[in-house]
């Protein structure tokens, strides 16, 4: 079993956990493809009804992992996973979620977050932009309301978010505002859950057969650029890139 996903199961649901907490559950090589194997498990596994997608620690995702990042292409896959996976999958969220932890909330079927969570998408803060993660993000959300956040990576609350259509709702306890999801689940056919999930992500795929090599190609080009480099170092040593004003 891996050490950066935990696993647990309950009544046909399996909870999946980003476990990464001395990275704060940053999108490494590593992660990306541990999740990537427990999701192939559920898919294949006949007992499992939904999957849940959650973390340890005080954050869902920091977003990709600067030292040891995915390669782009690799994520694509991961998030095309996610929305393809035959069974419902629904993100927990009790924390922060950060640029590419956003783009695992979105390919996620539906998301409910605790009203102590922050989100943002910080990439423009280093440099580049949220390239790959747009592919489920933009189909789902409401382009004119993401647009303040994409430019400015400011964070924003839960309400927000909801707001936006990037959660499907916010509670103060999550587990609470969960569970007739999750009852749902569990009294609705496997068989019918995959077909309307199919219906529901259709548009999503379109997206992802549409530009995933461009945004691959985009994402690749903007981390080797020079403001990138200063960017992320800039982010590594605390302090303001070059171009603050």
């Amino acid at each position: 079993m891996s050490t950066l996903i935990g696993r647990t199961r309950a009544r046909a649901v399996e909870t999946l956990s980003l476990d990464a907490t001395d990275t704060r559950n940053a999108l490494s090589a590593a992660l990306v493809g541990d999740l990537a194997k427990a999701l192939a498990d559920c898919a294949e596994d006949p007992e499992v009804r939904a999957v849940v997608l959650t973390h340890t620690g005080t954050t869902f995702s920091a977003g990709a992992d600067l030292r040891d990042p995915p390669d782009p292409d690799v994520l694509v896959a991961l998030l095309r996973q996610i929305v393809e996976l035959p069974k419902p999958v629904v993100a927990r969220v009790t924390g922060h979620v950060r640029a590419g932890g956003l783009g695992l909330l979105a390919a996620c079927d539906m998301a409910a977050a605790s009203t102590a969570a922050t989100f943002a998408f910080t990439e423009v803060r280093i440099g580049v932009a949220p390239a790959v993660i747009s592919l489920p993000l933009l189909p789902r959300t409401d382009p004119r309301a993401l647009a303040r956040y994409y430019l400015t990576g400011e964070r924003f609350a839960p309400a927000e978010a909801v707001r936006l259509g990037l959660l499907t709702t916010t509670a103060d306890d999550v587990d609470e505002a969960l569970a007739p999801i999750l009852d749902g689940l569990r009294r609705s056919s496997p068989q019918a859950l995959a077909e309307t999930k199919r219906l529901l992500t259709a548009r999503v795929l379109e997206t992802f057969d549409r530009d995933a090599a461009d945004l691959t190609a985009l994402s690749a080009r903007l981390f080797a650029s020079g403001q990138a480099r200063e960017g992320m170092t800039a982010f590594l040593e605390r302090r303001d890139a070059a171009w603050v004003v």
